[in-house]
């Protein structure tokens, strides 16, 4: 089959965990071409150099400087999102009539889907996290996600089947549009692998859309600065290649390749990160000790941060009282903690029965 795949753009974490599955697709002998954006494209070009690029429609996402503007955040550019829904849409149409895809692979793109090919939807929130303040809407926006979800043939779940798994009751719901295939823990990286000596206390992975990106990498620096021992910054910049210098006690990176993030994460006591969901899927298999810091306003990592704190699997500690105590407070009185993991073979099977989707 000739498949283009198109991730989200809000973030890198969509593209990131599209990576098993363009390899996969790949492993079976199918056809892929990927769908990018500028913030994107860069890291496909080094992840898949032979793989063919079309430029996809935009979402432009930046989020509000605080978190307690996210509702009226909403408000403000429903209009906008329903506009690149709308022009993704015919986007998906025109790519299909003029380079005759079999299948449109969609992770988290509302609109790209086609009548004329088999169309896949790939999202680990098939309930989309509210407030609580907001809580009451809930039901709306499960309502809302269905709908879109029913334009697709098939939904596919980053998570394994057995509750709660990884998204908890984002991704394990009763109700569903459409065939339902869980597809496991998807990561870029491979589990295993060399083991290292500690070499940094503190990895802090950057990672999210502006402004919070850059406010998250500004207090990560001036909170490390005074905490013991050499640390790293990831700063998730790839469109400003793999750059290296030091500053104080603090190593940064503007962009790792796989292998080199890979060791760097072993070679750490602890990874600062947000706490996005395609982070906890890579964290799970490199084994990272992980402090999660989500952004405010983003309900899905707060979410996500608390619960598995709760379950004993990472630390949690509010973007609002993230300072050189709290975070050396969590590193010491903390044992050892390790999200889990299980390698499992539903993406390779789900791969395999695309015809049937």
């Amino acid at each position: 089959m000739k498949i283009m795949v198109a991730p989200l753009d809000w973030g890198l974490g969509h593209a990131t965990r599209c990576v098993p599955v363009i390899k996969e697709f790949l492993n079976q002998g199918h056809q892929v071409e990927l769908g990018v954006v500028k913030s994107n494209g860069n890291f496909f070009r080094k992840a898949f150099p032979q793989l063919r690029q079309h430029l996809a429609p935009s979402y432009n996402i930046v989020y509000p400087k605080y978190g307690y503007n996210m509702g009226l955040w909403l408000l403000k550019n429903g209009i906008h999102l329903n506009k690149v829904i709308s022009y993704e849409k015919k986007y998906a149409e025109k790519m299909v009539e003029r380079y005759h895809f079999d299948l449109l692979f969609s992770d988290n793109r509302f609109g790209f889907f086609s009548k004329n090919a088999k169309s896949i939807y790939m999202t680990h929130q098939r309930r989309i996290a509210f407030p609580k303040g907001l809580s009451m809407f809930e039901p709306l926006g499960i309502w809302w996600h269905y709908r879109v979800m029913n334009h697709f043939n098939q939904i596919w779940i980053p998570d394994v089947d057995n509750s709660p798994g990884y998204a908890g009751e984002m991704s394990h719901l009763k109700i569903s549009p459409k065939p339902i295939k869980y597809v496991g823990t998807l990561s870029r990286f491979e589990e295993g692998g060399k083991e290292f000596s500690n070499r940094y206390n503190v990895v802090a992975v950057v990672s999210g859309v502006e402004p919070a990106r850059s406010r998250f990498e500004r207090k990560i620096i001036e909170v490390l600065k005074h905490i013991p021992g050499n640390h790293c910054v990831i700063m998730g910049k790839p469109y400003l290649g793999e750059n290296r210098y030091t500053q104080g006690n603090i190593e940064f990176f503007t962009h790792l390749n796989d292998c080199e993030f890979a060791k760097v994460i072993k070679s750490s006591n602890w990874v600062l990160s947000r706490g996005g969901y395609s982070t906890i899927m890579d964290m799970a298999v490199l084994g990272g000790r992980c402090i999660f810091v989500p952004t405010k306003g983003q309900y899905e990592q707060e979410l996500l941060a608390k619960d598995f704190a709760k379950r004993g699997y990472a630390l949690f500690i509010d973007e609002n009282k993230f300072n050189e105590k709290s975070l050396l407070t969590a590193m010491e009185n903390s044992p050892k903690i390790k999200i889990p993991y299980e390698r499992n073979f539903l993406l390779v099977n789900a791969v395999k029965e695309i015809e049937h989707a």
